[in-house]
């Protein structure tokens, strides 16, 4: 028996994280009134309205006009040729988004170019881990937000999830590259990219009846709390049990990797009041935003099936790769969520995991110290993830694009 493979964890980073990465999670049921204080916040200070009932106005208004408008193909058109952080807005975007791009590609005065190089560094160390929480324990975790698993299902991607998976899986390498947020970086491209993807989302979904049927009375999805509600299925549940599996990460590692992501909500559109400013703030928030809305749908069933069946196919085929990957699956968010998403039970493999999984841990830590492991470590890393883009988009080039649709009837 074999223990999960390096290519299979990569994957997963790239894979299942689309099912949540900084995607659409409308609530699922009551949770407690908005207690979070903005003075715990990257603002510092703030009017104190419950992000449910905040959404993204300025490009909400925009999008549904390029819809309404018919230039949902020439905006992609146009958006095709950005790819890099410092490449100028594409001249032929209509001159309305045009504007827009121009000024929600711009980093927060607050942006410490020193702390998003430390958390790229952290990524040459930790990519191992952050790949695995970020993509199959938060895809796990983002399939267990019954408004998000229906989102997803009902909107044009659920209808593809593996262009789907390509699609969004820039997003998330993107962050984690080494030049993230420099010139040649793209961060700041699929970040923008994806905001205007979010305010399509929000103008054409309450037009489905499936989603409309299922949404728990939400007319307009992806509020600001949803997307703080995967932004903690990413980041602090990544910290938090790396934490628990006592990776040692210093108090300047942490304090970058918190940055990298503040920046990067910024960028995809939530006010700096709602930006926790500590990893403290971030797991209070994360407590009243998330836990609640946690819970079980058919949708969220059917997309857990999808996403680890494709992880499956892609890291061991045959009549092993699928046990392994619902135990690590399991291992990963717990018996709880592992029941809600229908994950089945793979007794021996947990049990193997369980007894494993920590001493892997600790021997990966012993090896990082020696020279030249955690530059050879990076190097590996990166070109398993360029294999698996090249696997998820069939080696076609492939962008984040704005759907002019929902999910076919």
């Amino acid at each position: 028996m074999g223990g999960p493979s390096r290519r299979g964890l990569l994957i997963a980073g790239g894979a299942l994280g689309a099912a949540g990465a900084l995607g659409v999670s409308p609530f699922a049921q009551a949770r407690p009134a908005w207690t979070w204080s903005s003075r715990d916040s990257v603002a510092g200070s703030g009017g104190g309205t419950d992000p449910q009932w905040v959404w993204d106005e300025e490009v909400d208004a925009l999008l549904a006009s390029v819809v309404r408008r018919g230039d949902v193909p020439r905006v992609n058109r146009a958006l095709r040729s950005w790819t890099r952080n410092d490449q100028p807005t594409p001249g032929d975007l209509p001159a309305d988004v045009r504007d827009f791009v121009e000024r929600a590609r711009r980093l927060p005065g607050w942006a410490d170019q020193g702390r998003l190089d430390a958390a790229a560094r952290f990524n040459v160390t930790r990519g191992f881990y952050l790949n695995l929480l970020n993509g199959v324990g938060g895809g796990m975790l983002s399939t267990a937000i019954p408004r998000e698993a229906r989102a997803v299902y009902y909107s044009k991607g659920g209808a593809d999830m593996e262009d789907r998976v390509a699609k969004t899986s820039r997003l998330g390498f993107a962050v984690g590259d080494l030049d993230a947020y420099r010139p040649s970086g793209s961060i700041v491209v699929e970040a923008v990219k994806t905001r205007l993807v979010h305010a399509a989302v929000r103008h054409l979904l309450p037009q489905s009846p499936g989603w409309a049927e299922t949404s728990g009375g939400q007319r307009i999805p992806i509020s600001q709390a949803d997307v703080l509600v995967t932004w903690h299925t990413l980041p602090t549940y990544a910290m938090r049990t790396m934490l628990e599996w006592r990776v040692p990460i210093t108090a300047a590692e942490s304090a970058a990797y918190l940055h990298v992501w503040q920046v990067t909500a910024h960028l995809l559109g939530v006010p700096d009041e709602y930006l926790p400013a500590s990893w403290d703030a971030a797991h209070a928030q994360s407590r009243q935003l998330l836990d609640p809305v946690l819970g079980p749908t058919a949708e969220g069933v059917h997309l857990t099936d999808v996403l680890l069946g494709q992880l499956a196919e892609q890291t061991s085929p045959g009549s092993v790769g699928r046990p392994l990957v619902d135990a690590l699956a399991r291992y990963l968010v717990g018996d709880r969520i592992a029941d809600w998403n229908g994950i089945a039970r793979q007794p021996l493999w947990e049990t193997t995991l369980a007894s494993a999984w920590p001493k892997l841990v600790a021997f990966r830590e012993n090896l990082l110290p020696l020279p030249l492991v955690p530059p050879v470590a990076w190097t590996i890393d990166e070109a398993l993830r360029r294999y698996i883009m090249f696997y998820l988009t069939k080696g076609r080039e492939t962008h984040i694009e704005i759907p002019e649709t929902n999910r076919p009837s």
